[in-house]
């Protein structure tokens, strides 16, 4: 029996709700008012857009149906939905409450409606696919083409395109964090005595030459498709995932250039590098195919390791700040963090994962 990727997810994804939450967690302070009283505002507030109404429903419509789902697989059926609905609630209820301490937050009581409702309807959703059978036929197919060990990484594969969405200096180049690491490190501990503890650099970052950038895009995709053969032993199944993998990267890629720049330039960055990077990913992809899981297992924690050497030993470009920028503000704000932490600490999960796999003496080949 293999156990139920439902519950890791919705514990990523609650957690990127409180960080979405409380972004930028800055400014805190007291008002002197009791932190409750958005409780018994006026429904609905003075001031809504039909984008805030969508996304408080969409955003936590996931997490009701993955609570939902984890509860059904559990063997608790008859308690899935209302313990589900109730999570999403209370959740709703501490991020409105937390709110009003931040000055860059407003706290709402449609919100919390709203994002009860996205609950409900996400919980109500994963038990319509139960009595339609469609869960059991997911656990037919899971068991037919992944092992019973998979879990960890099934939930890295499903969250590496949500990681894509945040914009990349690099296409397709997750963990790129030492910059931002060190600059945080200087501005916590300036003007104390742990300041001389941080370690010099002794060479400035440089920029990535365009060798440098277009290995850094093949070894992006690269490693999804190596993580899926570590849990595939089937040769054609192993290709189906390959080329799903990448065709993944690429739609969420253009989504993330949409989201940035607008729709009309969300195919900008699938110039020459990019064709070459994912002819070379494919052919790459193809030539391992073959190998036994631990090689895979090997194979991929030498191209995370490789990859993420190169991206932090460069700078991110100006013009990739001012980028970041847009997402920091206006209505970004709200999808900020969801794919922030994803995009920063991705690869550096699945080293975690592949450093067990390749420890793990019974791992089959």
């Amino acid at each position: 029996m293999h156990k139920t990727s439902a519950w890791p997810l919705a514990l990523v994804y609650a957690a990127l709700i409180v960080f979405a939450s409380l972004f930028p967690f800055s400014g805190w302070r007291a008002q002197g008012i009791n932190p409750w009283v958005f409780a018994s505002a006026a429904i609905p507030p003075p001031y809504w857009t039909w984008f805030d109404v969508n996304t408080n429903i969409v955003g936590y419509g996931p997490l009701g149906f993955l609570l939902a789902l984890a509860l059904l697989r559990s063997g608790a059926p008859r308690a899935a939905v209302p313990l589900a609905a109730l999570a999403g609630a209370l959740l709703s209820a501490g991020m409105e409450f937390l709110q009003i301490y931040l000055p860059r937050r407003v706290p709402s009581n449609m919100d919390l409606v709203l994002n009860a409702a996205g609950t409900l309807i996400g919980a109500l959703l994963a038990l319509l696919l139960e009595r339609l059978g469609a869960i059991d036929r997911w656990s037919a197919f899971r068991a037919r083409w992944f092992g019973t060990d998979a879990r960890g990484a099934i939930v890295l594969l499903v969250l590496w395109p949500v990681a894509l969405l945040f914009p990349a200096a690099v296409p397709f180049s997750l963990g790129q964090v030492l910059e931002r690491v060190e600059s945080a490190l200087e501005d916590a501990l300036d003007g104390t005595p742990f300041m001389a503890w941080l370690p010099l650099r002794e060479t400035p970052l440089t920029p990535l030459s365009p060798g440098s950038e277009l290995l850094c895009e093949v070894l992006g995709l690269l490693a999804p498709c190596l993580l899926a053969y570590c849990i595939v032993p089937h040769i054609g199944r192993r290709a189906v995932l390959a080329a799903l993998g990448v065709g993944l990267g690429i739609a969420a890629t253009a989504l993330s250039a949409a989201l940035s720049y607008g729709p009309a330039h969300a195919w900008e960055w699938l110039g020459a590098p990019a064709h070459v990077a994912i002819w070379v990913a494919l052919g790459l992809a193809g030539a391992l195919i073959a190998l036994p899981r631990r090689a895979c297992a090997a194979a991929l924690l030498v191209v995370l390791m490789w990859q993420l050497s190169l991206l932090n030993q460069a700078p991110t470009s100006a013009y990739f700040a001012q980028t970041l920028q847009t997402w920091e503000q206006g209505r970004f704000i709200r999808f900020y963090g969801l794919g922030q932490w994803l995009g920063w600490l991705w690869p550096y999960a699945a080293l975690l994962y592949v450093l067990r796999k390749v420890s793990r003496r019974d791992t089959p080949s």
